[in-house]
């Protein structure tokens, strides 16, 4: 693997190893002393054209916990905001040695240009393009869905076993919301059903992209009916991305007529939260807007495990700069063992 671009490039392989490697980066994280010697005098660049603190945070940890050197490159301040291009960008990152570059861009395809264009040497890393992919949320989405719900029976009965080298064969996965705006779910039903799972997306008409038909997913604009006729086992809530709607104001501008009939179709409540099976989770790829596609009392249930995909972010992305950047390089060498 030479870059991580988008979760429509993963094959189930790919994808596998990506979530046992996590799995190990995660179980050292229990260690006393966490950081691992596995990437020093490596250099890993998060290039951000896009704000983004959670994801540059967990993109900075992974990588100092595996002993990388990490620069922070933010456009707003910097040269780019002078009008220097992506080019020009790329050019001086390659002359400073970088082994990696985790870019996020409010263009899609900019990943994909920087990648094979031929202006670095570097590995690169896709945080979020426009409203294109987010590989690495989607990776931690699934890590996340497999710790809690490979090996249940088919009542969702806990079953012991370890999930390493196991796929998400036979989940049904609800995603709710924005789906329009969210690279989020885009990267999220190419990884899931490529590792098996049945993906419902659930949004108002009017979020649903032009050409979702050819997406390995079914569509419905009834959360109610899905809920109800699917059991899924895991609910993902997406955010009302209100910042992408041209002339929104308070509420989603044309895209629904207000808040209040947005959180009453297709927010999660403590109604609908009653109506799940007791083994379904509920996610949320962050940040969220309380009250809004999901209620205070959804977002803080046991069931949640939003804070949890956070925490498993940070070993996902230690996985990915690991298998970018050492390679077939030993376990015993990385510190795995």
């Amino acid at each position: 693997m030479k870059h991580l671009l988008s979760t429509a490039d993963l094959a189930r392989a790919d994808a596998i190893r990506i979530l046992d490697t996590a799995a190990q980066m995660a179980a050292t994280q229990s260690r006393e002393i966490k950081k691992l010697p596995t990437l020093r005098g490596r250099t890993v660049v998060n290039l951000f054209f896009e704000d983004s603190t959670r994801t540059r945070i967990s993109f900075e940890t992974a990588a100092k916990r595996l002993s990388a050197d990490v620069i922070n490159f933010s456009a707003k301040g910097s040269s780019v905001s002078k009008g220097e291009s992506l080019k020009d960008t790329a050019l001086t990152l390659q002359a400073m040695g970088a082994d990696a570059v985790v870019i996020r861009h409010q263009a899609s395809g900019a990943p994909h240009t920087l990648a094979h264009a031929g202006w670095v040497d570097s590995a690169v890393v896709n945080a979020g393009d426009g409203m294109h992919q987010h590989p690495t949320q989607a990776l931690l989405d699934a890590f996340t869905m497999r710790r809690h719900l490979v090996g249940r029976g088919a009542a969702g009965a806990s079953v012991a076993g370890d999930p390493t080298g196991q796929d998400l064969a036979g989940l049904r996965i609800a995603v709710v919301g924005d789906v329009l705006h969210s690279r989020v779910a885009r990267s999220n039903v190419h990884l899931l059903h490529t590792l098996g799972a049945q993906v419902t997306l659930v949004a108002p008409p009017t979020l649903v992209p032009v050409g979702v038909e050819t997406w390995p997913c079914e569509v419905s604009y009834h959360l109610d009916e899905v809920l109800a006729e699917t059991a899924p086992d895991a609910v993902m809530m997406l955010r009302v991305q209100r910042e992408r709607m041209s002339g929104s104001g308070a509420g989603g501008g044309a895209f629904f007529p207000n808040p209040l009939e947005y959180t009453r179709n297709y927010g999660l409540d403590g109604r609908r939260l009653a109506l799940l099976p007791d083994h379904t989770i509920v996610m949320h790829p962050g940040p969220m807007n309380r009250g809004l596609e999901i209620s205070a009392e959804a977002a803080d249930s046991p069931r949640a495990v939003i804070v949890e995909q956070v925490a498993n972010g940070v070993a996902v992305r230690m996985a990915v700069l690991y298998l970018l950047l050492a390679g077939d390089a030993s376990k015993e060498r990385a510190g795995l063992e």
